[in-house]
């Protein structure tokens, strides 16, 4: 099958050179495929090229969301006002509550918002296995979806009974080992698109189990794993040391959070190119420490991206993250000086800094630097289109384009969206997706269906969602994990 061929002429392109300094140039881009095949001051197109007129645009990179919990769109909007403690029993534990189709459809609905707002590649944390079709219902989503992912299949604590609140004991039965070995055997999925990776939280178990585990993963060809490091002194000492004394540190290994970790930790992260993901939303507001990525003390935003986490709790806009990051670590690093009557020369981080945390940085969090993160020549087609001229990024946008995506853009200024040279957002709103795609996986759900049509039924199944939550007690299942966590009462406190 000849190579589709799609020219986007006259934008203003955001290229990276070799020092990680961002250059707004006037150029020409050639997508062959899904390839970026030329960056020309003018490419003249052939007769059966796709010319799309990209004046006044200005075009970037797809962001890289290296730490996001797709699942969980049906669960949106209930944890505004609450802490990690609050979360586990309405945000974690509720994948027991859901049906492969409803794994399917908050999956999709998490994959096509990342899309809406730029987001072309994803780590997925995939703390979702309840069952083997649960997992396939949500790998079929992702293919439909058409999002770039990384789909790390999780060991994951499962809910045997609400109330009295009791998790399942046996955390490695059989299947779940068995069902990746399944997966690994399908793979590639959607042509390479979709990859499989590892989740991994159970660092309790004994070492040997641990290792033996990660070997049969590395065995299946999974090159990403991924583990939570929070630091707030309810979960342990240092996965990062750990890992290190089981000699398992590698640049495999990608920590989300890592808002416990030392200065040991961070050496030990620069020395094995391990990486953090940083995901500012859910950090400072659930109680899990200062996000790290920015971090004076620590110095690792070289091996740091930038993460949602949870949808459920926060916008999927990578932009919105990489504000929030960049601004908070401004203002920490201001109040240092003012507490001793002293004012700062220059301002702290940039917002080319900033934006490459969220594109040629997650990149190298997954190790895919030399394929995503920046348009060059070569890399897969993973492109965004903004409108510069909108009524948010006007006159920023000739200034500083770069300044123009990091503080001034919105999801509305965002005009086209490509995930492997396939257009998925075009003039301003996502395409319809083709749910048999994934049928491959998962024969569940089929048809070409509109945002509109699938907005519907996320609703309806929110709906039927919520009726189930309706029926927990909450407190009492809050006190349950705090119990199967191991987790001291006292230590939640109002003030200190």
């Amino acid at each position: 099958m000849a190579a589709h061929f799609t020219l986007l002429q006259g934008g203003t392109l955001l290229i990276h050179g070799g020092d990680n300094h961002v250059k707004a140039v006037k150029a020409d881009l050639l997508i062959e495929g899904n390839i970026i095949s030329k960056i020309e001051a003018k490419i003249t197109p052939s007769a059966n090229t796709q010319v799309i007129d990209c004046t006044d645009k200005i075009i970037s990179p797809g962001f890289i969301d290296t730490h996001h919990h797709l699942w969980q769109t049906l669960l949106k909007g209930r944890h505004a006002n609450e802490t990690l403690i609050d979360y586990f029993p309405s945000g974690f534990f509720p994948s027991s509550l859901h049906s492969p189709a409803d794994m399917f459809w908050g999956e999709l609905g998490g994959c096509l918002e990342c899309l809406d707002v730029g987001t072309t590649t994803v780590v997925d944390h995939a703390n979702l296995n309840c069952s083997p079709e649960h997992n396939k219902a949500a790998i079929a989503a992702t293919i439909s979806s058409g999002i770039r992912s990384v789909f790390c299949y999780s060991v994951t604590p499962r809910v045997e009974s609400w109330e009295p609140f009791q998790l399942n004991q046996d955390l490695l039965p059989p299947w779940v080992l068995g069902t990746l070995e399944e997966l690994a055997a399908k793979t590639p999925i959607a042509g390479g698109r979709v990859q499989l990776g590892f989740g991994f939280d159970s660092t309790y178990l004994p070492k040997e189990m641990i290792v033996a585990t990660f070997e049969k993963v590395k065995s299946l060809g999974i090159k990403l794993i991924t583990t939570h490091y929070v630091g707030n002194g309810h979960f342990g000492g240092s996965p990062v040391e750990l890992y290190h004394n089981y000699g398992l540190l590698d640049s495999s290994i990608l920590f989300s959070h890592a808002t416990g970790a030392n200065a040991n930790d961070a050496k030990l992260l620069l020395q094995t190119n391990s990486h953090v993901s940083t995901t500012p939303s859910t950090e400072m507001q659930m109680g899990h420490g200062q996000p790290v990525a920015f971090s004076s003390d620590l110095k690792i935003e070289s091996h740091c991206g930038v993460g949602v986490d949870c949808h459920s709790n926060n916008s999927a806009s990578i932009i919105s993250e990489l504000r929030l990051l960049l601004q908070s670590a401004r203002s920490s690093h201001t109040q240092k000086f003012a507490e001793v009557g002293k004012t700062p020369k220059k301002v702290y981080k940039t917002v080319e800094e900033a934006f490459n945390l969220g594109t040629i940085g997650g990149a190298r969090a997954i190790n895919m630097e030399d394929k995503l993160g920046s348009l060059k020549v070569g890399k897969f087609a993973d492109i965004l289109v903004w409108d510069a001229m909108s009524s948010g990024m006007v006159c920023a946008s000739q200034l500083d384009p770069v300044a123009a995506v990091v503080l001034h853009s919105s999801p509305a200024d965002l005009e086209m969206v490509i995930v492997d040279g396939v257009v998925k957002k075009s003039e301003w709103m996502l395409k319809d997706v083709d749910l048999s795609v994934g049928r491959e996986m998962w024969s569940g759900e089929e048809g070409v269906k509109s945002w509109r049509d699938m907005a519907k039924e996320l609703v309806k199944r929110r709906t039927a969602m919520q009726e189930k939550v309706d029926k927990i007690d909450m407190e009492a299942a809050k006190k349950g994990v705090m119990k199967a966590f191991y987790i001291d009462e006292s230590t939640i406190v109002d003030e200190i």
